[in-house]
């Protein structure tokens, strides 16, 4: 074998190892992407955590084998639509899971079966459970973040702007929880539903998304009533100086959702004092191939602005 490997031309041999060697390399990137994607994880899916029109609302919760105490809350939510118990998959949250983070997945009844209006009060509610139990899931309860992609950016930031004090006298103790979020990292939100500015959805007379009428209810056809309940569900009617630190990922070619509402949430947030970052994706659209790298500084993130050493 060594003679014959000898008598080989040179380039041969250089070529015949470079290739062996890229073959290696391929297969340890290969091998680290798998593990990266598929951490070792204790999943409990469909915890119910409330009610909704007699259906239940569910949460999936995901714990590493090496667990930081603190949470991330994902919005499971996309056009105000949904997903059922389990239907998440894990390597969705690969980088906050490897960091340590405990994921709470967090579902609702998609609409039009309960109203945006509807919605936000439930993931309000899906907060206040994991706060609730935030002992038993080995999680620090003021040092939670929220995390999704355009409805479920929406929602996220629904949260860090109006989520607040429970209600002190009300019978079930999880409604008595703060719904309040510390950090937030999402993709694309809708922050002005009143403006939707040079949207596909922009309906050109200040009303509601044209393809998400009935899912604000029926007033929502209704322009007086319409304002009110706009007004309501936009972030950027919201922000105050308790905003917590704040990470948008946005693409410059967005025509469903377009950059301009996380700019203006932005500035406006600064008018308040308070910090977003808004990063732009250029070329990117409603979502792009490299939304999983960019995930990863989700995690980054929350380091920076959950963990007590900060």
């Amino acid at each position: 074998m060594e003679r014959l490997w000898n008598r080989c031309p040179r380039w041969l041999r250089i070529a015949f190892l470079s290739l062996a060697t890229m073959t290696v390399l391929l297969l340890a990137v290969a091998g680290y992407g798998y593990w990266y994607l598929n951490p070792s994880v204790d999943r409990t899916d469909g915890v119910v955590y409330g009610t909704r029109n007699g259906a239940p609302l569910t949460l999936d919760v995901l714990k590493p084998v090496d667990p930081n105490g603190l949470a991330v809350a994902f919005m499971v939510s996309g056009s105000w639509k949904s997903g059922t118990p389990g239907e998440t998959p894990t390597w969705m949250f690969a980088p906050l899971l490897q960091n340590g983070y405990t994921v709470f997945a967090i579902c609702h009844i998609s609409q039009p079966e309960s109203t945006v209006m509807e919605i936000i009060d439930d993931v309000n509610r899906g907060i206040r459970y994991v706060r609730h139990h935030a002992d038993a899931y080995e999680i620090d309860p003021d040092r939670i973040g929220v995390s999704g992609g355009s409805a479920g950016g929406h929602l996220s930031l629904m949260l860090a702007t109006r989520g607040g004090p429970g209600d002190a006298d009300a019978a079930d103790p999880i409604d008595r929880e703060s719904s309040k979020v510390q950090a937030v990292a999402i993709f694309y939100p809708v922050t002005d539903l009143l403006n939707m500015g040079p949207s596909t959805e922009n309906p050109g007379d200040g009303g509601p998304p044209v393809s998400f009428v009935k899912a604000f209810g029926p007033n929502a056809e209704n322009m007086d009533k319409w304002k009110e309940i706009g007004r309501d569900c936009s972030p950027i009617f919201h922000v105050t100086k308790n905003l917590p630190p704040t990470l948008i990922y946005h693409g410059d070619a967005d025509t469903l959702v377009p950059l301009e509402q996380s700019v203006r949430f932005r500035d406006q947030a600064a008018k308040c004092g308070r910090y977003v970052k808004v990063v732009v994706q250029p070329g990117g659209g409603h979502g792009w191939p490299t939304l999983m790298w960019d995930s990863m500084s989700f995690a980054s993130w929350f380091d920076e602005h959950l963990k007590p050493d900060q």
